[in-house]
């Protein structure tokens, strides 16, 4: 029986390429916000026995997570087989230890809550810091999709003089290899942060900058300072207009167009959050991802299957 998809509102387009790359069906998630801010959840009914992927991305977490746990547990009701949840960008993921006197540790809390109505997960580059993985804070399975190789060949394409720079010190190794991937130089700026939207950015005295076009990489534009702060650097210095990209397109209140007016060629993110800058497509990762993971689960359940049968047959023996 053919897998579903079924997208939360605004995931369609994503959820129509996943659907392609795996062979699966897709239907919309039906959200209705009553006027005391109560949502009534609505699926199709015809998921007995089939394999559910509910497709919604934690951009603003808060206001879905209630949602999605009653479209899971609905999906259950309807008879489907296993519910998994396809979060392109995973919320919560940044607050992983205390900061400060009686603050919740938000990520290893969140890992549980959702854990408790999904039986997998499949994420894009979630920001994880302290957390090395995500097998550290979940218990069910979970598959982490790259897209350094989706924009590496975006920027080849696109950006043939390219020179990939990274906002600081974190993002090296990142950089570094969507850099090689796009055969291209690298540079890495140094980011410090004081405050939610104050960002000091320090460009290293390198006339590699002037040769090409410089673009920057950040896994998550929220503020956007530092995109700003970046620009401002480099356009003191000289450089072509930068192409920013960025995996997780958040742009909380007038980040985007701050960045714009900062003085950015073109602004590029992935289809992570859905936006109007959206050029990176992630479908073929995610849905990479997505039959890895069912094929992993299937032989897990062929194998409890068959371990259920031997005991049942050295039952009768005896």
């Amino acid at each position: 029986m053919k897998p579903v998809v079924l997208a939360f509102p605004g995931m369609e387009p994503l959820a129509a390429e996943i659907a392609q790359e795996v062979g699966a069906d897709r239907a919309a998630v039906g959200l209705h916000r009553f006027p005391d801010g109560e949502t009534l959840v609505t699926l199709p009914p015809d998921l007995q026995g089939r394999s559910v992927a509910l497709l919604a991305t934690l951009r603003d977490p808060d206001p879905l997570v209630l949602p999605l746990r009653f479209a899971a547990e609905t999906a259950r009701e309807f008879g489907a087989s296993r519910v998994g949840l396809i979060a392109p960008y995973l919320g919560y993921m940044r607050q992983d230890r205390r900061f400060g006197p009686g603050q919740a540790v938000s990520a290893p809390l969140f890992a549980r809550f959702l854990q408790e109505s999904f039986d997998w997960l499949v994420t894009v580059d979630p920001h994880l810091h302290r957390i090395s993985a995500l097998h550290e804070i979940f218990d069910i399975p979970t598959r982490r999709v790259a897209s350094a190789t989706q924009i590496a060949a975006w920027i080849a394409h696109n950006v043939p003089d390219a020179i990939v720079l990274g906002p600081d010190g974190e993002s090296q190794q990142w950089v570094a290899e969507v850099a090689g991937l796009a055969d291209r130089p690298c540079e890495v700026l140094s980011k410090v942060r004081s405050g939610d939207r104050t960002v000091d950015v320090s460009v290293p005295d390198s006339r590699t900058f002037l040769d090409g076009t410089p673009v920057i990489l950040d896994d998550i534009a929220s503020s956007g300072r530092t995109m700003v702060t970046a620009i401002e650097r480099l356009r003191q210095i000289g450089t072509r207009p930068p192409v920013c990209v960025i995996i997780h397109a958040i742009f909380a209140g007038d980040a985007f167009a701050d960045i714009r007016k900062a003085g950015a060629a073109r602004i590029v993110t992935t289809d992570s959050i859905p936006h109007e800058s959206n050029a990176i497509h992630l479908g073929p990762g995610i849905g990479h991802a997505l039959r890895e993971l069912e094929e992993v689960l299937d032989l897990t359940n062929a194998g409890m299957l068959q371990a259920r049968g031997n005991e049942t047959e050295s039952g009768k023996d005896t």
